[in-house]
């Protein structure tokens, strides 16, 4: 097991925004968070990468307890973060984008570097010295996603991996998270297109009012229309 969240409660302020929530990703697997906005999907991840802490429960990666610790921290135990947004350095290029974040915590045989990231990304290649805020959209989720494992970490989380992109580039992005799912690095998704979800993962959270109302397999969720409508429709 990789990483276990163990019946969490977190809050904002006075505000409890997640309840009694568990969930576990295996090594090497892809497990999404699915559910409207403002169900937890986020605040689940700042939980884990330490940026708001949990009370009750724990959170456990490659069984030694995380929660507590700073974000940095949890970054060097391998856990890597593409956020919501992108957030790349908009005052820096695209090669100094990637090296910022070039570590090799884990002292992985087959680090992430950024000659591997422009060979997954190889639009990379003819943007190196363009400034971050030069980037499209997709390129700039592409660096987002290269920075991330230039960390080389063991779990990559992806919070809304293709909001915003045009149809032919989140199909690029989609085609290039099944690659890294063939590294074995284990992968946490946030996203809305739930078909393709469902392609490339193995299990599924659906949260709902900050508690996990549903988990399953991805054959088993495409065979419920009613779960789908109830959980996930707008």
């Amino acid at each position: 097991m990789t990483l276990a969240v163990k019946n969490i409660d977190t809050f904002y302020r006075s505000g409890q925004v997640l309840f009694n929530l568990s969930l576990e990703i295996k090594h090497g697997s892809v497990t999404t968070l699915l559910g409207r906005n403002g169900m937890g999907k986020t605040t689940t991840v700042n939980s884990i990468i330490g940026n708001i802490p949990c009370s009750g429960g724990g959170i456990y990666y490659n069984n030694e307890k995380i929660d507590g610790l700073r974000s940095f921290q949890i970054a060097q135990k391998g856990i890597g973060l593409v956020p919501e947004g992108r957030q790349i350095f908009p005052n820096l290029n695209v090669r100094e984008n990637l090296i910022a974040t070039a570590k090799n915590y884990n002292s992985s045989i087959d680090p992430w570097t950024m000659e591997k990231v422009l060979e997954l990304f190889p639009l990379l290649k003819d943007r190196l010295r363009n400034m971050g805020n030069q980037l499209s959209g997709g390129e700039q989720q592409m660096l987002a996603i290269g920075r991330g494992l230039m960390l080389n970490p063991q779990l990559l989380i992806l919070d809304e991996a293709t909001e915003g992109l045009a149809p032919l580039m989140r199909k690029e992005i989609w085609r290039q998270l099944e690659k890294i799912k063939q590294t074995g690095i284990s992968i946490l998704l946030i996203d809305k297109n739930l078909n393709d979800l469902c392609r490339i993962a193995d299990y599924h959270y659906i949260l709902e009012k900050g508690r996990v109302v549903w988990q399953g397999d991805s054959e088993t969720l495409m065979s419920m229309p009613d779960l789908k409508e109830r959980y996930l429709g707008v």
